[in-house]
């Protein structure tokens, strides 16, 4: 399918700013449009930022008037400083996104969650990811595709001493866990953009969740 159109968030992340440049380069899309706070560093011809305001997403709403949007907000509750903030980034921006998508007849709606999404853990994290597919699934959207990374390697704007530490061990650790263990490997950023936008030019229809795994294979394919 050409001729398509694609909506960012989340660009100036790990996993947002590698799928901005691969989208870039893929023939099918011919305007990327790119939601920010502030700047990034890619300048191309069919890439479009727009520096907004997340709180108030629905003062944006013809710009979600393309084909399919890539979602890939985040934050740490180290970060954002409360678990309040931090809920507001991973679910509330989220699913005023997805609505948006959804009242703009977008064909695709494609979300980074994480490993171990459950609505009823105890992990406030894990929890919170967990709500967010539920009430994702929720919204009938055409095509919902939920990417659930492991811990994401990559170099990051800010430094995250827990994820530099692990990231250190992944190497070794990563050839250990075999069979069952496969899921819970370290993943690079790289290849779950790979996936998401390898995905996006697929028909399948409803909601389809891809393991850290299958995330591997997908962008080797």
């Amino acid at each position: 399918m050409k001729n398509k159109t694609a909506l960012v968030l989340g660009a100036s992340g790990l996993v947002g700013n590698e799928l901005v440049k691969m989208l870039i380069q893929q023939t099918q899309y011919e305007r990327i449009h790119v939601l920010v706070r502030k700047p990034i560093g890619i300048k191309d011809f069919k890439c479009e930022q727009h520096i907004i305001d997340f709180d108030h997403l629905d003062k944006y709403t013809e710009l979600f008037n393309v084909t399919d949007v890539f979602c890939c907000l985040g934050t740490t509750i180290k970060k954002a400083k409360s678990k309040e903030a931090f809920r507001k980034v991973d679910f509330d921006y989220s699913i005023e996104a997805a609505k948006l998508a959804k009242e703009n007849g977008v064909d695709k709606f494609l979300i980074i969650s994480a490993m171990g999404a459950n609505p009823k853990s105890f992990v406030f994290y894990n929890k919170v990811k967990g709500q967010l597919e539920e009430s994702l699934s929720k919204l009938d959207l055409p095509s919902l595709y939920i990417f659930r990374p492991s811990l994401l390697l990559g170099e990051r704007e800010e430094f995250r001493f827990g994820e530099k530490l692990a990231s250190k061990a992944s190497g070794v650790l990563n050839t250990l866990m075999i069979g069952p263990l496969q899921p819970y490997k370290a993943i690079d950023a790289k290849k779950v953009a790979a996936a998401m936008a390898k995905t996006a030019c697929t028909g399948k229809k409803g909601v389809n969740i891809y393991s850290s795994h299958e995330i591997e294979q997908i962008s080797r394919n």
